[in-house]
């Protein structure tokens, strides 16, 4: 399989106070990180991480690299094991709001005030 561009990865880039600049990670692999001073050149110095970490990887362990989560197939449906309180509480919520538990979740995972429609 070929390894898909770095380019291809998710990357989130946020401001880090402590270090005074920059901070990117990619999303796909966690222990790949770079800080620089300006949020396109962290964006860069990523993407050289995640080509050496590939490398690296593909090297000393073989494998397919990490799928980007831009090229997964989305079902829009995941499970979520929960506790029977939780449950309970969650369904009672939904019957005030007068919508479905699977509405109020995903309006609750969303962070969208209830709404009955829809």
């Amino acid at each position: 399989m070929a390894e898909p561009a770095p380019a291809r990865y998710t990357y989130r880039v946020e401001w880090s106070s402590r270090r005074a600049q920059y901070v990117a990670r990619c999303l796909e692999m966690p222990s790949v990180s770079d800080s620089a001073d300006t949020a396109p050149e962290v964006i860069a110095r990523a993407e050289r991480a995640v080509t050496g970490h590939l490398e690296y990887m593909d090297r000393e362990f073989g494998g397919d690299p990490p799928t980007p989560l831009t090229d997964h197939n989305f079902s829009g449906t995941f499970l979520v094991r929960t506790s029977p309180e939780l449950h309970a509480r969650l369904s009672t919520e939904a019957a005030e709001q007068g919508v479905s538990l699977n509405q109020w979740a995903v309006q609750r995972l969303a962070n969208r005030p209830p709404s009955r429609q829809w």
